[in-house]
C-alpha cells in the first residue's frame, strides 16, 4: 500500500510523489500536516524536481463531512446565532480542505512543463490553505463543533476535474473565478462576525482574506505568463474559457479593490458581469 499523509510525504523522493501523497490523504488533519511537511521539504531541497507519478483524478474523502449536491445543503441563515456562525465557519473550513488538494494537484499535474518557481508558488499556496484549515477547525472546536459535523459539497473539486487537461482553464476557473469570489464575499462575512462580537473568528477570516488576495495573484500571474507565451490577450482568453466552459460563474457584486490588488482587473470580468 502506498504510504499517505506525513509518512507518505517523508517517504517521497520527488515533488510528484509528495504532491500525490498529499492528494491521497483523506484525513483532514493528516492532509493539512502532510501539506506543510511537503512544502517545507521542497523548500529545503529534499525533493527532486521530477514528475514520475500521476496525480489521482479523484482523491479519497473522509467519511465526514457527508458530501451532498449544492442544492441539498441547508441554507445558512445570516443571523447572529452561534449555530449560524458555526455553519459559516464549517463552509470556509471545507473550502480550505479542498483548496489544499487544488494547490498540490496544480503543482503535481502541471509542473512538469512549467518553470521550477511554478511549483514554488503552488506549494506555498497549499501550505497556506493547510494553515487556514487548521485555524478554522480549531475555532470550530472551541465553539463545540469541528470539521465534518455538517454536510458539504464537492463543487470545488468538480471544477478541478473539468480542468485537469488544461492548465489555462484550471487557472482561469479555480484561482481567477472561484477563489476570486471569496475576495468578494469574505469582507461582508468578517463584518457580520465582528458585529456579533466574535472577534476571534473575524480575525481568522481576515487573515484568510489577505492570503487569498496573494493566491488569486499567483493564478493571475501564471495565467498571464502562459498567455504571453501563446501570444494570446489574457483578458480575452479568460473570457473565452469562462463563457465557453463555465457560463454563469462570474456574478456581481465584486470587490474591485481586492481584485485589482490581485491583478484581476475589470478588463477581465467586466464584460461577463455585464452579460450576467
Amino acid at each position: 500500500m502506498t504510504p499517505r499523509g506525513r509518512a507518505g510525504v517523508r517517504a517521497a523522493q520527488t515533488i510528484a510523489q509528495a504532491c500525490a501523497a498529499v492528494l491521497r490523504t483523506a484525513d483532514p488533519h493528516e492532509k493539512a500536516m502532510a501539506a506543510r511537511v511537503a512544502a517545507r521539504t521542497w523548500r529545503g531541497g529534499g525533493l527532486a524536481h521530477r514528475f514520475d507519478v500521476s496525480m489521482p483524478d479523484t482523491p479519497p474523502r473522509p467519511a465526514q463531512p457527508i458530501l451532498v449536491a449544492p442544492r441539498d445543503l441547508p441554507r445558512r441563515k445570516r443571523g447572529g446565532s452561534e449555530r449560524s456562525r458555526i455553519a459559516m465557519l464549517h463552509a470556509f473550513a471545507h473550502i480550505e480542505y479542498v483548496a489544499i488538494d487544488l494547490a498540490f494537484d496544480c503543482a503535481g499535474r502541471f509542473g512538469e512543463t512549467m518553470p521550477r518557481n511554478f511549483v514554488d508558488d503552488w506549494l506555498h499556496v497549499g501550505a497556506d490553505e493547510a494553515m487556514h484549515f487548521a485555524l478554522l477547525d480549531r475555532r470550530l472546536r472551541a465553539l463545540g463543533s469541528g470539521y465534518g459535523t455538517l454536510p458539504a459539497h464537492d463543487g470545488l473539486w468538480e471544477a478541478a476535474g473539468k480542468t485537469r487537461d488544461d492548465l489555462l482553464a484550471r487557472l482561469a476557473v479555480v484561482p481567477m473565478a472561484l477563489e476570486a469570489r471569496g475576495l468578494d464575499v469574505t469582507p461582508a462575512t468578517v463584518e457580520r462576525f465582528a458585529a456579533q462580537g466574535d472577534m476571534r473568528s473575524a480575525r481568522i477570516l481576515t487573515r484568510i482574506f489577505v492570503d487569498e488576495i496573494r493566491h488569486v495573484a499567483v493564478g493571475t500571474r501564471w495565467f498571464e505568463q502562459c498567455c504571453k507565451e501563446a501570444a494570446q490577450t489574457p483578458s480575452t482568453a479568460w473570457q473565452h474559457i469562462i463563457a465557453g466552459r463555465f457560463p454563469g460563474l462570474v456574478k456581481p457584486p465584486f470587490n474591485a479593490s481586492a481584485r485589482d490588488a490581485a491583478g484581476l482587473t475589470l478588463d477581465y470580468y467586466g464584460t461577463l458581469a455585464a452579460l450576467t
